[in-house]
């Protein structure tokens, strides 16, 4: 079936609508894991973004966001891409979108391994290559790769929040490279 992509601008929620809804509906997510790969196709170094966190603490993050309404997971996974880390970021998205994890986020901490005071949402986890010339957008400050051994040899993975490094350790375990 040859679809014609819908206009995801404009189609989600005024921001007093969307608190009431994140109050009563698990929202859906994407986690994105971008990463640089070798010609065989095994990780090499992960992207990490560095952001001021909703508490005001500067914080390591992977790429994530909200699914819009009449947008495919496919294009979600691009947007967030191309909107955190660039145009020019050229992602590998895979072909079925089936991810690595699901994670589910709890206002409340310690009912899951990921937190998210604002709400209860469902995120599905890619690891998804980038190819392309990388830089921060938007309120990411920076974006730092770092070699597979460097990031799990350090305490980088311990300034991330709400879970997001569980994340990262569950897609290199799903990689192998742990």
């Amino acid at each position: 079936m040859n679809r014609t992509a819908v206009d995801a601008e404009g189609s989600w929620f005024e921001p007093d609508e969307m608190a009431q809804l994140r109050r009563r509906l698990p929202i859906p997510y994407v986690d994105i894991v971008p990463v640089r790969t070798d010609v065989d196709g095994s990780i090499v170094a992960v992207g990490l973004l560095l952001r001021a966190s909703g508490a005001g603490r500067i914080v390591r993050a992977i790429v994530s966001g909200r699914v819009l309404i009449h947008e495919s997971i496919r294009e979600a996974i691009t947007r967030h891409v191309e909107k955190d880390l660039g145009t020019m970021a050229l992602p590998r998205v895979p072909v079925s979108p089936v991810p690595f994890t699901v994670a589910e986020y709890f206002p409340t901490p310690g009912q899951s391994p990921f937190t998210d005071a604002r709400q209860h949402a469902i995120s599905l986890a890619y690891i998804v290559p980038v190819d392309g010339e990388c830089a921060p957008q938007e309120d990411a400050l920076e974006l730092t790769w770092f070699e597979v051994d460097e990031l799990l040899g350090s305490e980088v993975l311990d300034e991330m929040e709400g879970g997001h490094d569980v994340i990262v350790r569950r897609a290199l375990a799903h990689a192998g490279v742990v």
